[in-house]
């Protein structure tokens, strides 16, 4: 028997949208390099090869943040652990949606989501790291 979806990733995202607070590139680019502020970045890491990096972003891939939001978990990070807001973003930003509703849920406070995520970014000429050359592999 087929599976039966209830409820899909339009309403997931517009559940968590309407409980999360959404950042503007503008609004995003007025944070960074801030002391107070942590921009979270959930690109998996062939992404980032690929596309560049925002400066001074801590990587975090999607399937970890909420074991290394836990101070109870053994994958724990310190950074969470700081007294500072937290801006979470992805390739388009559904990714980061669903992370900033999961990190609010957990008590991690206050957060944050680019809309559009990094693709936005970058399009909104927001500064951006270079993916590092790759080495080019020898033959034989």
């Amino acid at each position: 028997m087929p599976q039966t979806i209830t409820k899909g990733y339009k309403a997931l995202l517009a559940e968590a949208e309407a409980k999360i607070k959404t950042l503007s590139v503008d609004e995003a680019k007025a944070l960074a390099g801030r002391d107070d502020t942590v921009f979270v970045d959930l690109r998996d890491p062939r992404e980032l090869e690929r596309e560049g990096r925002m400066p001074g972003a801590f990587h975090c891939p999607r399937g970890m943040l909420e074991f290394w939001i836990d101070p109870e978990s053994p994958y724990a990070k310190p950074v969470f652990q700081e007294d500072k807001q937290f801006v979470f973003f992805c390739a388009g930003g559904w990714r980061s949606a669903l992370a900033a509703k999961a990190a609010q849920e957990m008590g991690l406070s206050p957060v944050a989501h680019i809309e559009g995520g990094f693709g936005a970014w970058f399009k909104a000429g927001a500064p951006v790291e270079a993916p590092a050359p790759r080495p080019e592999k020898s033959v034989g």
